[in-house]
């Protein structure tokens, strides 16, 4: 079968003319409330759950699994798992199938400590021979159901790719999602997009390329060095949800939306009363810290008083006054986050 052949059959839930936009999983970022104010402000194509963390007699984890059930966006949606014992993730590949899900992703790319020191996640990268028997074991399982991994191009040194690369292309994945760093440089260095090229050149199935990505130019540019199929952004998003749209826009030609900051301040309204809303048992000064959490990343660009002033807000009327103070406006919404943050580094290089 020609490759071009390969690529069709397996790429059923991307759109057929243009490439195709997937919202990050993030964990405690990407539930159910979050996926509604995604698809408000334009949304991606595809989306991908928060990992249902798996391990012996584990449970799907009836929260995440909302996303799937009462999935909001009108789009496909695909189950994410995390861990590392074969027969209980073979197991949750079982269990997910009763469920109206696009397809099941397993998580060889979480650079969080507390998730790869117990050989999950990326961890899993210091084991290829593992990375082997799991793939075998769950393409199997996933049968007719789309498989698709999400990875790093290695843990310690992107010169380990090459290795991984040939154990992906020996068990038929659907989909490949690569975010282009090592584990051990977490967020903090520009991407390789040559493993990206890499990885489009020698595998049959669709490659997305994720990490780096803050706004339009620096998805087009990522886009064009890599040849990928599609990109995956999460940061990015957070900071600025209507980087799909505008993605969108350009690839059919179309006027690229502008945005103010009137256009955010409503965006983390949305975001607080949807947020607020899932939870019977709220307490506002908890949401209050739950929300500039995402804040964050979404002041990223801002003048730095207003990072300065959000720390320090504890009710939910002072979180709201500062929002106001600085947002309240129809200027443009600042184009750039700061590369010198610890949120987001080296995109100059797409620049």
């Amino acid at each position: 079968m020609k490759k071009e052949q390969v690529l069709q059959k397996n790429s059923a839930m991307l759109p057929p003319d243009r490439p195709a936009l997937f919202l990050a999983p993030m964990q405690d970022v990407t539930d159910l409330p979050f996926l509604r104010v995604m698809a408000a402000c334009g949304g991606a194509d595809i989306y991908v759950t928060e990992y249902f963390r798996v391990y012996e007699n584990s449970k799907l984890d009836p929260y995440i699994l909302r996303s799937v059930t009462e999935n909001p966006t009108d789009r496909p949606i695909i189950a994410q798992m995390i861990g590392q014992h074969e027969g209980a993730l073979v197991q949750t590949v079982n269990e997910l199938k009763n469920y109206p899900v696009a397809g099941i992703d397993l998580n060889l790319g979480c650079p969080a400590p507390v998730v790869y020191r117990k050989d999950a996640g990326g961890g899993l990268l210091r084991k290829p021979e593992k990375i082997d028997q799991l793939l075998g074991a769950l393409r199997e399982a996933c049968g007719d159901l789309p498989f698709t991994v999400k990875t790093r191009v290695g843990f310690e040194s992107p010169d380990e790719f090459g290795h991984l690369l040939s154990i992906f292309k020996k068990h038929a994945i659907d989909l490949l999602t690569i975010h282009g760093r090592t584990v051990k440089e977490r967020y903090q260095t520009p991407v390789h997009p040559e493993k990206i090229r890499q990885a489009v050149e020698e595998l049959s199935c669709p490659v997305i390329a994720n990490g780096n990505v803050v706004n339009l130019q620096s998805g087009l540019a990522y886009l064009k060095e890599t040849q990928a199929a599609g990109l995956m952004i999460g940061r990015g998003a957070i900071r600025h949800p209507w980087i799909f749209a505008k993605l969108r826009a350009s690839f059919l030609g179309e006027k690229i939306p502008s945005v103010t900051g009137r256009m955010i301040l409503d965006y983390i309204a949305m975001l607080y009363d949807e947020t607020a809303r899932e939870h019977s048992d709220f307490i506002e000064h908890k949401h209050v810290q739950k929300m500039k959490r995402c804040l964050v990343y979404i002041v990223q660009g801002h003048v730095p008083e207003f990072e300065f002033a959000i720390r320090r807000v504890k009710t939910r009327e002072e979180f709201f006054a500062i929002c106001r103070e600085f947002l309240e406006n129809d200027d443009p919404a600042p184009e750039l986050p700061p590369e010198n943050s610890k949120l987001f580094c080296g995109f100059s290089q797409f620049l």
